[in-house]
């Protein structure tokens, strides 16, 4: 969903704080050796722009799932002190079935988690890609099951989701996503529990096929890619640094996509825009110099 900034400098400066997290991140991924790469909206924003897209609140990066257990193992030892990675293993009522890399001491919650025991900071997202058959009666038996625990894990956090439709649709579906929140919380029925059925779903094929995605997406065949179309990584700029992109990211954006060098329409676009907004101690100044002139 997708709702203005008001004040264009407050935008600005969480995506210059993001671009922050990010360098950091492409540092300690660097020298533990452990591949990443842009995914979605950060990578058109990467090719089109630069940087990030104008609207854009947001990073996401992706890893395949043996680097991403390497990452959330090792990263937390070289990481420099303002940073951290969060997710179930590491907060108890972390909504989401991803990690993030975050700036400590920071708020930006989207609206739909205002009310949520976990406070989103600002961060990036970090994402596993896992194997899924080639078989598509397999796949869609392992992506509805991925599906169906990602989706529990957010109904966990909150009540109401932000939904694509309104009227008497949006009413029934709010009280179904109530109804399922409470039987979670009367029955004390964890986030990292969730997040744990959800990963023996996204890893059931993994080693065993050539064909990997993002199991948290909504819509993972759109981001189904073989292994070897992402190596070897492109450097690219975003911003005023280098960050990676998969070989065939120009592929992979077109089937998502389609012609995705071309601006959406504004019903199109997408954003966070938080209810709650913390820069914490961060040297606004300082982070500036990440980011090119707008």
């Amino acid at each position: 969903m997708y709702k203005q900034y008001e004040n264009p400098e407050e935008l600005r400066n969480i995506q210059l704080v993001q671009v922050d997290i990010l360098r950091e991140m492409d540092r300690v991924c660097q020298k533990l050796n452990i591949p990443y790469f842009l995914t979605g909206g950060t990578a058109i924003g990467a090719v089109r722009h630069g940087g990030f897209i104008p609207w854009d609140d947001d990073i996401d990066v992706v890893l395949l799932r043996d680097d991403y257990e390497r990452f959330l193992a090792e990263a937390p030892g070289e990481l420099g002190k303002e940073y951290e990675v969060v997710n179930t293993r590491t907060e108890p009522y972390f909504p989401a079935c991803n990690s993030n890399l975050v700036r400590k001491g920071t708020y930006h919650v989207p609206e739909c988690f205002k009310n949520c025991k976990y406070q989103y900071a600002m961060g990036i997202g970090v994402f596993p890609y896992d194997n899924v058959p080639e078989d598509l009666k397999l796949r869609k038996k392992q992506i509805r099951r991925a599906w169906f625990w990602s989706k529990l894990c957010f109904l966990r956090a909150t009540p109401f989701p932000v939904l694509p439709f309104d009227g008497w649709k949006a009413r029934l579906v709010h009280g179904i996503c109530a109804a399922a929140h409470g039987v979670l919380v009367l029955f004390h029925v964890s986030q990292r529990w969730l997040n744990r059925q959800f990963d023996k779903a996204a890893t059931m094929y993994n080693g065993k096929t050539k064909y990997v995605t993002d199991m948290s997406d909504t819509n993972p065949n759109n981001w189904l890619v073989p292994v070897d179309a992402i190596f070897p990584l492109q450097r690219v700029p975003f911003e005023k640094i280098e960050v990676n992109l998969m070989n065939k990211n120009h592929e992979l954006l077109t089937k998502g996509y389609g012609d995705y060098m071309q601006l959406p329409p504004e019903n199109q676009r997408k954003n966070h825009y938080p209810s709650r907004l913390d820069f914490g101690d961060v040297d606004l100044k300082q982070v500036s110099i990440y980011g090119k002139q707008q």
